[in-house]
């Protein structure tokens, strides 16, 4: 069904939230917590991966856990993955009552799994495990793919990716003096319409809105993968472990310097970079960082915990 107030736009697009719950390396600091991201969408709660005290996370952020409807999880080393027991418990106690799709690499279905025969109460939990890679999940408006990366285990990289949509000029329609509800979902759909014995296209009075992509890359050595997932991105959210002078260290541990993120930022063409996953070595020194990876890439950012941006 074509709803017409998500077709008649004067230029302007509906905001997509980003909320950082955890930013934080394997350990996590006063300041930050494990890594989890919340992506909002419509009536889409998608969360990208769930380190240890996410569900508190949630309550500081003022966020109701109830409304997730997807988790995507990039591997299954603990600082990604422990937040699931009492995040499900939390949902259970609440009487979540929808199906919770959850998507991960490879063995994600036998984690899950060693999860809800531990925790009792887990098992009254409706959830539906994926393992994924391509694409894998396609609606009206949005799609999401995912691609392996290296990190030593099974271990995914994600894509929110809005389609293209038609939009209608309202301007031009008040100006037509079109109000017939049906023929401007007839012209939503870029079929041609009658009015008043005039003929008009949908090119007079529609544009196309260019749809937005969103990359997750956390913990991964270098590969080519990272390059198709961060190409053309409106927003690129990439893991900095290391600084630039311990290069070697991210290399030896699966993970990438604050110097190699921003190359890959500018290699992509993003529109904006942000940097999370900081190793507790850096607390209160992200400056540094930051200006490493600024004298590559001028658009970039260092997550905190609860920032909030909107693509």
């Amino acid at each position: 069904m074509v709803l017409i107030s998500d077709i008649i736009k004067h230029k302007t697009k509906m905001e997509i939230p980003i909320t950082f719950l955890g930013t934080s390396q394997a350990i996590p600091t006063k300041t930050r917590n494990h890594t989890a991201i919340l992506l909002q969408y419509k009536n889409e709660n998608i969360l990208i991966d769930c380190g240890e005290g996410t569900q508190r996370q949630f309550r500081i952020a003022k966020i109701n856990p109830c409304k997730l409807t997807r988790i995507l999880i990039t591997h299954w080393h603990g600082d990604h993955v422990l937040g699931l027991p009492g995040l499900f418990q939390t949902l259970a106690l609440n009487k979540y009552k929808k199906t919770l799709h959850i998507y991960g690499p490879k063995k994600t279905k036998k984690f899950i799994q060693e999860i809800t025969k531990i925790f009792l109460p887990i098992s009254r939990l409706k959830i539906k495990v994926h393992e994924v890679e391509g694409k894998f999940l396609k609606t009206p408006d949005f799609e999401i793919s995912a691609l392996p990366l290296k990190h030593g285990c099974p271990c995914n990289g994600y894509v929110f990716k809005e389609k293209q949509k038609l939009r209608i000029d309202k301007n031009k329609l008040i100006k037509l003096k079109i109000k017939d509800k049906t023929k401007i979902a007839q012209l939503a759909k870029g079929k041609t319409i009658k009015i008043n014995k005039k003929i008009i296209k949908p090119s007079q009075l529609t544009y196309k809105q260019k749809s937005r992509k969103i990359a997750f890359i956390l913990d991964t050595k270098i590969c080519s993968n990272i390059n198709k997932l961060a190409k053309d991105s409106e927003l690129l959210i990439l893991e900095a472990t290391y600084s630039k002078k311990e290069s070697a260290l991210a290399k030896k541990y699966g993970h990438l310097s604050t110097e190699q993120a921003a190359q890959i930022a500018k290699k992509a063409k993003a529109k904006q970079l942000i940097l999370t996953h900081i190793s507790q070595r850096y607390e209160y020194k992200e400056k540094s960082l930051l200006k490493e990876a600024k004298k590559i890439f001028p658009n970039t950012r260092i997550a905190e915990d609860f920032m909030k941006v909107e693509v």
